[in-house]
């Protein structure tokens, strides 16, 4: 497999943030997007052949980053033996995916792939912007503080050296500035009620614009109502723990996982599945007028890229969480939403599910970070009574070491229009891969009825990895 590329730029390593000089910002950058040159390869490694090259076995195209193992990055040989199959007699070292029959009666959720429910909250967007998130994270704190540790410290193993600790404690604060209100109050916010350190809270925030690994679907029934759902499947690449194989990122996600009413004069403007000390949203609801859900999408001029270059002083895109949080705060139609979806410039390429409050009204955007490349939308006469997305573009395969796509439409398609339901929804959603190690959460959706059920989720061996 050959080195990905990235396209031609200007050198913004040069420029720093404030447009002052930050040798400090401009060699993490450097580093950063040298590395990006192999990032494209850490998903497509398996792919690279037989001769897994050392012990870090899904990273056997980058050899560089196999010494990074033992400080938790990456995937080491006990999560490769998972992804390959080694050592069960459920599964072969086939490099594809381990799949099972779809399956049935999950919902209500029971048994070993729920977790437990998730608590609610109201956000009063009455409040001045430092205050809103006070109470919830009064109660999350200890939570919080040990998931931005966490990520602090593969951060740390990804760039060795104190040049990251700088770019975190010194630099990133003073991005705060730099972003639309009121999300920079409010992560101002989150840090005081937290009592963690200010460049902590915002990278928590990015960490989100990158490593967001998802299943998103919008069905139509017989009658006309539309079912919206995902799974949140997050932490891709982010520390494996052998001891309880799985990812550790995702483990400790999930106490933060809260559901969240927004409301403005005492009443619901939109509600959302969230994580408590992040502000934008990737899963959420305007109840009676549209649903949206945003799915990462993978690109060699990706995330990692618009945020350096917002940190080095390029600010002409808008980061993905913010617009979803905009539009569910401020659109009021499904068109209004759609069209900012399509048309707004972005830190990072995307994936937009979007679900409105009439037949027909359901479309998957799929998103450079400049332009809309695609909007796919249900259409009845067609057959198409649902649209469903991973985190591919919807004209290529996926990777057959992550097919989730396939498993998802083939129980899709078993349900038939004539029974989908919360409960078959949620049966697809809980069937495996679909299912997965990095599932932090299943939200279900329903725009007509002012439905929002969302769930923590776990996957027992034998499970696929993503």
């Amino acid at each position: 497999m050959q080195r990905a590329g990235i396209p031609h730029r200007p050198d913004y390593t040069k420029s720093s943030i404030g447009n002052g000089n930050s040798p400090i910002v401009a060699s993490v950058a450097r580093s950063l997007i040298a590395s990006l040159m192999t990032y494209p390869n850490m998903i497509g490694a398996p792919l690279c052949g037989q001769g897994l090259s050392c012990d870090c076995e899904l990273l056997c195209t980058v050899p560089e980053l196999c010494t990074k193992c033992s400080n938790g990055w990456g995937l080491r040989a006990a999560a490769a033996a998972t992804v390959y199959g080694v050592g069960s007699n459920n599964r072969t070292r086939t490099g594809r995916a381990y799949t099972e029959d779809c399956r049935s009666g999950t919902y209500p959720p029971t048994g070993p792939t729920f977790k437990g429910n998730i608590s609610w909250y109201t956000v009063n967007l009455d409040q001045a912007p430092q205050e809103r998130w006070q109470k919830l994270i009064s109660e999350k704190k200890t939570a919080l503080n040990n998931l931005i540790q966490a990520i602090k410290n593969l951060a740390t193993s990804f760039f060795p050296g104190e040049k990251i600790i700088q770019l975190v404690d010194k630099e990133l604060p003073l991005l705060i500035g730099t972003l639309p209100s009121p999300f920079g109050e409010e992560i101002k916010g989150v840090a005081d009620a937290s009592g963690l350190p200010l460049g902590e809270v915002m990278l928590f925030n990015i960490f989100y614009e990158v490593f967001t690994v998802c299943t998103s679907v919008v069905a139509e029934d017989k009658s006309g109502k539309l079912y919206h759902a995902r799974n949140l499947d997050f932490g891709l690449f982010l520390g494996w723990d052998v001891k309880n194989n799985s990812w550790m990122v995702t483990q400790l996600l999930r106490p933060l996982v809260v559901n969240v009413d927004f409301q403005r004069n005492g009443k619901t403007v939109f509600v959302s599945t969230s994580f408590a000390g992040y502000i934008g949203m990737l899963t959420g609801m305007k109840p009676g007028v549209f649903s949206l859900t945003m799915n990462e999408r993978f690109s060699v001029d990706g995330g990692f890229i618009g945020v350096f270059e917002w940190i080095l002083g390029k600010r002409d895109g808008m980061w993905m969480s913010f617009l979803t949080r905009s539009v569910l705060e401020n659109s009021t139609s499904y068109e209004e939403a759609k069209t900012l979806l399509s048309k707004t410039k972005l830190l990072a390429p995307a994936y937009f599910i979007l679900g409105g409050n009439k037949s027909g009204e359901a479309c998957v955007i799929t998103r450079s970070r400049a332009s809309c490349l695609d909007i796919w939308e249900l259409d009845l006469k067609e057959g198409r009574w649902y649209v469903l997305e991973t985190n591919y573009d919807r004209w290529k395969a996926p990777l057959p070491i992550d097919n989730r796509r396939d498993p998802a439409m083939k129980c899709m398609g078993r349900t038939s229009q004539q029974n989908i339901s919360f409960g078959t929804i949620y049966d697809m959603l809980s069937t495996k891969p679909v299912l997965n190690k990095l599932t932090a959460y299943t939200t279900l959706m329903s725009v007509s009825d002012n439905k929002l059920e969302a769930y923590l989720r776990i996957c027992p061996d034998p499970c696929m990895p993503w």
